[in-house]
């Protein structure tokens, strides 16, 4: 995968498309993720319907985990400054109409970035962009044309 640039935070639908993008994608050369993903990826579990759909969450959960060696695996908390940037973010989010509850992972993580200085890569940018102090960086998705 192409770096684009030097570190990163990947939102969690890129993480879980991570090996199926292409080798041209734009990709950090040193990618984090925020404690926030962790916790949407410990929900897919325990929620599935089936336990086929239960065992592929959980393969894609611990996935995730190795994949951000060395051990013990860090995610980067939410903490303070995190907070207060989510209160900058969930009122950016907030139109009328927008249902900014639905999106609270996505503000989560946004804030998350916003909060260390790094650029989100994202494979749904559109979920973004109205988050003006977040700078955002789409990666293609393997599925769409």
């Amino acid at each position: 995968m192409k770096p684009s640039s030097p570190e990163g935070l990947l939102d969690t639908l890129t993480l879980i498309l991570l090996g199926r993008l292409s080798p041209s994608a734009p990709l950090p050369a040193e990618a984090f993720i925020s404690a926030i993903t962790l916790a949407e990826l410990s929900v897919g579990p325990l929620v599935a319907s089936t336990d086929e759909v239960r065992a592929a969450r959980q393969a894609r959960l611990q996935q995730a985990e190795a994949d951000f060696e060395p051990i013990p695996f860090e995610p980067i908390p939410f903490d303070a400054s995190a907070a207060r940037a989510f209160g900058r973010v969930a009122a950016s989010l907030r139109s009328p109409g927008q249902k900014p509850a639905a999106r609270v992972y996505d503000a989560l993580i946004a804030a998350t970035a916003i909060a260390n200085a790094l650029p989100l890569y994202t494979c749904n940018p559109c979920d973004l962009e109205d988050i003006g102090e977040l700078v955002v960086i789409e990666v293609p998705h393997p599925d769409r044309g």
